[in-house]
């Protein structure tokens, strides 16, 4: 049996995620827990990946746990303030938050 903690944080919420290839994407929603975007440059949705089905849990709604691109004006410590975000695909075809702005 596991031991498991229910949290109550604020965070930035997905909106809505274009990359329909992903696992987590559900009717053009991202349904994980909550995403990491960015690797410090480029603001790439890190918790994307691509997968054969898809999530069951449809209800949840993502939110943004963490954005490790700095230059990002909705950037604060590491935590998104943009209130919501939206993922669609880079010119370079890899997921990424399109609400990133300098």
């Amino acid at each position: 049996m596991t031991n498991m903690t229910k949290m109550t944080v604020d965070m930035s919420t997905v909106q809505g995620c274009a990359v329909t290839g992903c696992a987590y994407n559900s009717d053009r929603k991202c349904h994980a827990k909550a995403i990491t975007v960015g690797d410090g440059q480029t603001p790439g949705c890190d918790t994307s990946f691509s997968n054969g089905s898809h999530v069951r849990e449809t209800a949840r709604v993502a939110g943004v746990g963490a954005c490790k691109v700095s230059s990002c004006r909705f950037n604060d410590d590491y935590e998104c303030t943009a209130g919501n975000v939206s993922v669609g695909m880079s010119q370079a075809n890899r997921a990424q938050c399109m609400t990133y702005t300098k």
